[in-house]
């Protein structure tokens, strides 16, 4: 998969920003590799996020291992849960298979956001 243009990386931004500023949640992405195992790599980038990560939806995707993890926190999670999370990186998933990173991302944020809001 390629890098991402300049206009993809600002439509994710503008997606987690839209997310935030609907759920009162705070959304971040990682792309990049795992280091060691991939969901005890995301469970870290989450806690670094420090005093926001209780309320905080992580997603993490690893385009060279096709790797992807969705890390809610405490908070987050009462309003997002794991089943959520489950359903929303199906579909980013398809979206990743067809070479779309960007648009998964962008559409995976909306669908937590939308979850998060429905409560």
């Amino acid at each position: 998969m390629r890098a991402l243009t300049s206009l993809q990386n600002d439509d994710i931004r503008a997606a987690l920003k839209a997310a935030e500023a609907r759920t009162g949640l705070r959304f971040a992405v990682y792309i990049g590799p795992a280091e060691g195992p991939r969901r005890e790599h995301a469970e870290r980038l989450h806690a670094a996020l420090g005093e926001v990560a209780e309320r905080a939806v992580l997603i993490m995707v690893d385009v060279n291992d096709h790797g992807l993890e969705i890390v809610t926190g405490e908070r987050a999670r009462r309003f997002i849960p794991d089943g959520e999370c489950r359903l929303v990186a199906v579909s980013m998933v398809g979206a990743f298979g067809a070479g779309d990173l960007a648009g998964g991302l962008v559409t995976g944020i909306a669908g937590l956001a939308e979850c998060a809001a429905r409560v």
